[in-house]
């Protein structure tokens, strides 16, 4: 019998196997389905020679997370590649404001006082990106840099992206570049902390770019998984376990899944009080997903979204705080904010010569039968007029088809919770160390507890580490 079993084979799930590998534990993760990757998975959802992306698209996070950029995922087979722009944010005038990896960019082309404003806001950040990182990828602990974290913390934390923006800005360019990225939060504007996930990903455009994997996200997960093979871990995909009584006694079970998943497995095991915290956890709202194969480039009216790898739409700040509050409550925005993304544009392994493909997805509520279709590609060809005559095939998955993909994906919850400031550090339950429970052999390494959502696996890090400490 091993060590450590790890339930589910996410990027977090494998980061803490490959963490308690390299400490000289004897692991076996087992993934129910036939791949692993969790949400991080790639597959030919439309049509052959076309790959697509099934959730995560675009990946900062393996070269900011300070244990995934230590391992040699290069060798084994990820190769990151950086577009032109990590980000264009068209506008209705026929412009775009664009993140780019400098800032003084970023701020030429927001312009004039605002394009000022945002390089002073962003510039000390940058110059502290070591010191943040290790606060932004981590539990609620003391920082050895308690100054930078308070110049972060007065600028995130404690007010909303809509205040910040409306402070910072006094035009609709960088209000609306700020919106965009908060919104990927899937809080409303005027929640904390909106603003922080704003800056965060700022931050890591300017520090490490916002690449993709060549070939697909699946590639991630795959080097993952070579990588803790290389430490002598093993992994079994096609393996569903229904409690935790059928693993055995190992010294430590890792699962990578949300509280619901936690109290079916292991419910039985934990006291009371515990489980009542973990059945009063709140999920967020769903997502509508569409994949596209398109016999060439978007033809955006905005031509530098052409090199760009993701593109947001949805207009101004204003307009994108009323569909993510529509979102919230439970409504369906007739005009979604939608995330989209153009791996193709700098991995032509995506598609065949001379074809691309398109990846987006808007918000909606939780477990949303309502199809988005029209809605999300009204608002790519109000940017890019012309493009539903690009399209040869597409892929829509909603909800309920994502919580079929990954059970982890609550009502289509693809950050494992709502992350305003309640959970934010105290996901899945108040306790000094979230990963542990009560049960000394048990531990939760998803999504579900700090920090979050993200093809990181500080979640699975900080779980092993917790492990490492108590046994």
């Amino acid at each position: 019998m091993p060590d450590a079993v790890v339930v589910g084979a996410g990027p977090n799930g494998l980061a803490a196997a490959i963490a308690l590998a390299r400490a000289g534990r004897s692991v076996r993760v087992l993934e129910a389905e036939p791949t692993v990757g969790g949400g991080s998975r790639s597959a030919e959802l439309t049509l052959p020679g076309f790959v697509h992306d099934i959730c995560s698209a675009v990946h900062p996070h393996p070269l900011a997370s300070p244990f995934l950029r230590q391992l040699p995922l290069d060798r084994h087979g990820l190769e990151l590649v950086h577009p032109e722009i990590p980000l264009a944010h068209p506008l209705d005038d026929g412009t775009a404001v664009l993140l780019e990896r400098s800032v003084a960019a970023t701020g030429a082309s927001i312009g004039g006082v605002d394009g000022r404003a945002y390089e002073r806001m962003m510039d000390p950040l940058v110059r502290d990106t070591e010191k943040l990182l290790p606060a932004i990828f981590g539990p609620l602990r003391p920082s050895r840099h308690p100054l930078a974290l308070v110049r972060f913390g007065a600028l995130g934390l404690l007010r909303p992206v809509d205040g910040l923006a409306r402070a910072r800005f006094e035009g609709p360019r960088g209000r609306a570049l700020l919106a965009g990225l908060a919104a990927h939060s899937m809080l409303r504007m005027d929640e904390r902390p909106s603003a922080a996930v704003a800056l965060v990903l700022a931050l890591a455009a300017h520090a490490v770019g916002w690449p993709v994997a060549r070939g697909g996200s699946q590639r991630v997960a795959d080097a993952l998984t070579d990588h803790l093979r290389s430490l002598g871990g093993e992994v079994e995909t096609g393996r569903r376990v229904e409690s935790v009584d059928e693993l055995g006694n190992p010294r430590t079970v890792m699962l990578d899944v949300t509280p619901r998943q936690v109290l079916a497995l292991a419910g039985h095991r934990l006291p009371a009080v515990y489980r009542r915290e973990l059945s009063r956890f709140r999920y967020g709202p769903g997502v509508f997903k569409l994949d596209w194969a398109l016999d060439g480039p978007i033809p955006w009216r905005a031509p530098e979204c052409t090199g760009a790898g993701t593109v947001h739409l949805g207009g101004t700040l204003e307009e994108i705080a009323a569909s993510e509050a529509a979102v919230v409550a439970g409504r369906i925005p007739e005009r979604p904010y939608v995330l989209m993304a153009q791996q193709s544009a700098c991995d032509p392994t995506r598609a065949p010569a001379g074809q691309h493909t398109g990846w987006a997805y808007c918000h909606v509520p939780s477990g949303s039968p309502e199809d988005m279709t029209e809605r999300i590609e009204a608002q790519v060809e109000r940017f890019a007029p012309g493009f539903r005559d690009r399209v040869v095939a597409r892929s829509a998955i909603g909800p309920a088809a994502l919580e079929h993909y990954n059970a982890n994906y609550i009502g289509g919850d693809i950050n494992g919770g709502r992350q305003d400031l309640r959970q934010l550090f105290t996901r899945p339950a108040i306790r000094p160390v979230p990963y542990a429970t009560p049960d000394p052999r048990l531990y939760i390494c998803s999504s579900s507890t700090p920090p979050g959502g993200g093809v990181h696996g500080m979640c699975g890090y900080h779980a092993a580490q917790a492990a490492l400490r108590r046994s």
